[in-house]
């Protein structure tokens, strides 16, 4: 079983030159975790509001697990798709508190057992009553998730969810993020800007321009044109360099965590501070490769 998306969808921007039609015939496997990398404009957020049923293609057909949610005669409602929508503005209620934000959409016993589930799950008992204007902006992104998580959705879409958070709340919630994908069997899709972030999330990413999926492959195939997978990885950024002789150590951020690695002084010349980087690791011999941008 799995996600069918084959639909075409007119876009039209400021000024005759930015018009573009945006083309998509993919399948997606349930379970999978989907990044979608492109330039602003691109058509992503367009792709994401389709399946959500926020936006109506101009034509073609989209199915999820054999179930037809468009094509000529069927738009099924965004109510009646099984979706989870997290924006990158949060949305939540500010009138609500957590809890209520939470269960806004519930309405039954059952479907409550589940949200004080979940609640469990995330860790946001201690703050179910705040109103949402005294929580922090990483506990909001957080109630959000659970808000888009709390009917059970078969697909979460995510559009720029952690753009906005410092580097230290927004690791801890790719962490989160990627602990829900897999305990919920969830089909995941993500638009995001950090390569990195990619690279720690998404078994897949569809590259994106003008309209257009123009790659479809593992991140290690997009952005290093190697095939990684076996061996151990981190991705990150460059901190320092530092000469040490025959070898230079290079602090990698990844994540919330700096590591340090030795490298030969002769390799390491094709590396600065502020690049991003694989760093593999086979047996004891650390590999660093540079993670390049298709755009």
């Amino acid at each position: 079983m799995d996600i069918s998306l084959d639909f075409s969808k007119k876009l039209i921007g400021v000024g005759a030159q930015n018009t573009l039609t945006l083309r998509v015939q993919e399948h997606l496997e349930f379970g999978s975790f989907l990044a979608l990398f492109g330039k602003s404009g691109a058509g992503k957020t367009t792709i994401l509001r389709i399946l959500a049923g926020l936006t109506a293609p101009s034509e073609g057909v989209i199915k999820v697990g054999g179930e037809v949610w468009f094509d000529k005669k069927t738009n099924l409602a965004p109510q009646k798709r099984s979706i989870g929508f997290m924006f990158q503005d949060y949305a939540l209620f500010p009138h609500l508190n957590v809890y209520e934000n939470i269960i806004f959409s519930l309405s039954n016993k059952k479907e409550r057992d589940f949200a004080d589930w979940l609640i469990t799950l995330m860790e946001l008992r201690p703050i179910l009553k705040n109103p949402v204007h005294q929580i922090s902006g990483g506990q909001a992104q957080r109630v959000a998730l659970a808000r888009a998580l709390v009917r059970k959705p078969k697909i979460l879409l995510l559009d720029e969810p952690l753009s906005a958070l410092d580097s230290a709340m927004r690791a801890s919630l790719q962490d989160e993020i990627a602990r829900l994908h897999h305990h919920l069997g969830l089909s995941t899709l993500l638009i995001s800007h950090d390569i990195v972030e990619i690279f720690k999330l998404a078994s897949k990413v569809w590259v994106i321009k003008n309209g257009a999926i123009t790659q479809s492959a593992s991140p290690q195939e997009i952005f290093t044109s190697r095939n990684l997978s076996a061996q151990v990885q981190l991705s990150g950024e460059i901190l320092s360099k530092k000469n040490q002789g025959l070898v230079d150590i290079f602090e990698i951020l990844c994540g919330s965590e700096i590591v340090k690695t030795l490298y030969e002084r002769s390799e390491a010349e094709a590396f600065s501070v502020g690049d991003r980087v694989l760093l593999v690791q086979k047996a004891f011999n650390p590999m660093l490769f540079k993670i390049n941008n298709p755009l």
